[in-house]
This record gives C-alpha cells, sequence and structure tokens, in this order.
C-alpha cells in the first residue's frame, strides 16, 4: 500500500560525442518550453497539499519521511498516473521489506535550484525529514543560469536542511547536460554536484536519469521527460543508493 501524500508530484555518455550532440540537440531546445518555460506562474506547486496532509497526519503517523525535493522529474511530469513516478516506485519497494519510512513528494515541474531555494524553509517548517533527496539544478543548467548562482543555491538549500535538523541525511542527485552549453559549461555543472556532496558529506546518486537520459523509448513525445518505464529505471538508480541507509 503506497503511503505517499501527494500523487502528483541527460545522457548516456557511452557514444561518441557527435552522437550526443544529434542526440540532444532538439531535446535542449523542447526543454525550455516544456520543462518549465521560464513561466514559474504557470508552475503547478503541489507541495502544499502534500506536506499539509502529512502535518495533519502527524500525530497518527510515527514513520520516519524521505522528503523528494525536485523538479518535474520528481514530480512525475506527463505521466497518467503519477503512482509510475519514481519516488511513488521507492515507496512500493519500502513497503514491500515492511521498513518504517513514507516518502513525502515535493517535486515542482519547471523548478530551478532558486525556486527550491525560495520554497525550501515553508517546506521544512511543515515537514521534518529523516531522509532529504535533493533533485534540483538540470532546469538551471539548460537555461545557462550562471553555475556559480547554481552552486550557491543548491549549498543554500542544504544548509537550510541541516539548520532545520542536524541529523537528516541528504542525498543528492546528480546531473549531466548534453553538449550545447558548451565543453566548458557542461563539464563544471557535470562536477558541481560531486563536489557539492564532497564538501558537505553527503550521499550521491552520480547520475539520475543513467540509463534513460537520450533513449527515445524511455522517454515521453518531448524527449525530456521519462515514461513510466523509464521512471522504473530512475527508481532503480535511486534505491541502489537510499537502500543502504534506509536499512542501516
Amino acid at each position: 500500500m503506497i503511503k505517499l501524500k501527494n500523487k502528483q508530484l541527460l545522457l548516456n555518455f557511452n557514444t561518441s560525442a557527435s552522437k550526443i550532440l544529434l542526440k540532444f540537440s532538439y531535446v535542449f531546445l523542447l526543454v525550455l518550453f516544456s520543462c518549465g518555460n521560464g513561466d514559474t506562474s504557470k508552475k503547478k506547486d503541489t507541495t502544499k497539499t502534500t506536506i499539509e496532509k502529512a502535518t495533519n497526519s502527524s500525530e497518527e503517523n510515527t514513520t520516519k519521511t524521505i522528503l523528494f525535493f525536485g523538479d518535474s522529474l520528481t514530480a512525475g511530469y506527463g505521466l497518467e498516473d503519477v503512482n509510475n513516478a519514481y519516488p511513488s516506485l521507492i515507496q512500493s519497494k519500502i513497503d514491500s521489506l515492511s521498513l518504517d519510512y513514507t516518502v513525502v513528494n515535493s517535486g515542482v515541474s519547471g523548478e530551478t535550484t532558486a525556486g527550491g531555494k525560495s520554497r525550501i524553509n515553508w517546506v521544512l517548517k511543515n515537514q521534518d525529514a529523516a531522509i532529504f533527496v535533493l533533485e534540483l539544478g538540470a532546469n538551471d543548467g539548460l537555461r545557462g543560469v550562471p553555475l556559480q548562482e547554481t552552486r550557491e543555491n543548491l549549498q543554500a538549500i542544504i544548509d537550510a536542511v541541516l539548520k532545520k535538523n542536524a541529523n537528516t541525511k541528504i542525498v543528492l542527485t546528480g546531473m549531466q547536460l548534453p553538449p550545447n552549453m558548451g565543453i566548458d559549461y557542461t563539464t563544471e555543472f557535470k562536477t558541481i554536484f560531486p563536489e557539492l556532496a564532497k564538501k558537505n558529506q553527503l550521499t550521491l546518486i552520480p547520475f539520475l536519469l543513467e540509463n534513460v537520459g537520450g533513449i527515445p523509448s524511455l522517454n515521453q513525445g518531448d524527449g525530456i521527460h521519462p515514461t513510466a518505464k523509464g521512471h522504473q529505471i530512475l527508481a532503480k538508480n535511486v534505491w541502489a543508493v537510499l537502500k543502504p541507509i534506509i536499512t542501516l
């Protein structure tokens, strides 16, 4: 039984650089329109409903919380059933092992690190997380946000989580970009995540979209958001890192 509080919620680099560029040239353009097209006023923020439900039931539910804080990948954008999004699939794995954890999905489609920074205190005010999964940054990279800004925003979110509860275990999901932004930008972007993980002693998922990004059959028509089958692979990527933490 899935306990998820909210029903809502690139890149295989094994090929040559030329194939990568061909595969993602149109994807980069699509993302700017389909994954938060710059009009943040149209984003549907479902965090409030999720956290309110978690708070209202806190007296009845004493299980520990895993809070997924991210963008459309976490929210399950484009799926007919958000129970097919990877956070819900993680809850299913947890339930199958009878582990005492409840997943809360705080994903917002189109979210940037700046957006995450602006809402993190409200989320933390209403939810205490034993484990915090931070999945943000892809939209920054695809919009060409200055890398230092992305790095500082992610650090601010990490600081806020640890200020609320120094015992919270933070899992950071790594992201990568197509080469459209230039080799220097994409290379430095990729290093942000392992560097922050090392600096803050966080657990790192090297690349959330491993074995999914850039594979047409595992992505929706926009070429950027995973299908239900793609989310199954995302869940495996996350579970491989998360399971050792929650089964200690």
